[in-house]
């Protein structure tokens, strides 16, 4: 994502070395915070398997993913290495497990919730790098128009973030915590014939993320599943659900 605003170095380096810096503090915050809230919240359950592996920590290079991270970058959302965990340390494992992959995308809302407040309270204007490449040349200039704008594209590129992070990890597919927290809900058949398609979600992960790329950008399932709720919370954090067009 943060490549396509190459052109923008030479132009304007200054909304350049914003994004950037959005991009970086996302990754960095969001992605950590996710995984530290999983391993968090499993260890106050009684499983203390994170905890043994170092992983109960708020330092990103514990839980960065190289692949996750690079996704960030490219298309604006992605993932971090998987907290381990052990719902069956647990007194009630199926419960466990629903509460312990809502932990990270949660925390990824209340990322989105605090750097939201200057925007909210009218302090910065809204806005994102998530526009037609298109239009990039005529925006630069308004992002760029005063330090207040500059505040609120950096703002605005976390909220986003964290808004599509919480979103996308919601997906039910593995190994997304989507997929963990509908194993945990479903009833027992259910829930044991949907974890036994496992294996297979990766694969299809990774399709549905490079359809865009593979068909010119003429179908994006994930961005059309995800478009409703992140309305939704756009509105509820910044006033301007209809803000966001990946294109």
């Amino acid at each position: 994502m943060i490549f396509r605003f190459l052109s923008v170095l030479t132009e304007a380096p200054n909304v350049f070395l914003v994004l950037f810096s959005a991009f970086l503090v996302a990754m960095l915050t969001g992605l950590a915070f996710h995984e530290f809230s999983h391993a968090l919240v499993a260890d106050k359950l009684g499983d203390h398997t994170a905890r043994r592996m170092g992983r109960l920590s708020l330092n990103p290079l514990r839980h960065l993913d190289p692949v996750g991270s690079l996704l960030i970058f490219f298309v604006g959302f992605g993932w971090a290495k998987p907290v381990p965990v052990n719902p069956f340390n647990t007194s009630n494992p199926k419960r466990s497990m629903t509460l312990i992959s809502f932990a990270g995308p949660v925390s990824n809302l209340v990322m989105a919730g605090l750097a939201a407040i200057p925007i909210k309270l009218g302090l910065v204007p809204f806005l994102h790098p998530f526009v037609d490449p298109r239009f990039v040349p005529a925006l630069t200039s308004q992002w760029s128009h005063s330090p207040a704008d500059l505040a609120g594209l950096f703002l605005g590129t976390i909220v986003l973030l964290n808004v599509l992070l919480a979103i996308f990890n919601l997906i039910p597919i593995a190994p997304l915590d989507g997929f963990r927290a509908a194993v945990g809900l479903l009833p027992d058949g259910l829930s044991q014939s949907l974890a036994r398609l496992e294996p297979w979600g990766p694969g299809i992960l990774m399709l549905l993320i490079f359809a865009p790329f593979l068909t010119g950008g003429q179908i994006n399932p994930l961005f059309d599943l995800m478009d409703p709720l992140i309305g939704f919370l756009l509105n509820l954090f910044v006033g301007n659900g209809g803000a966001i067009r990946i294109a």
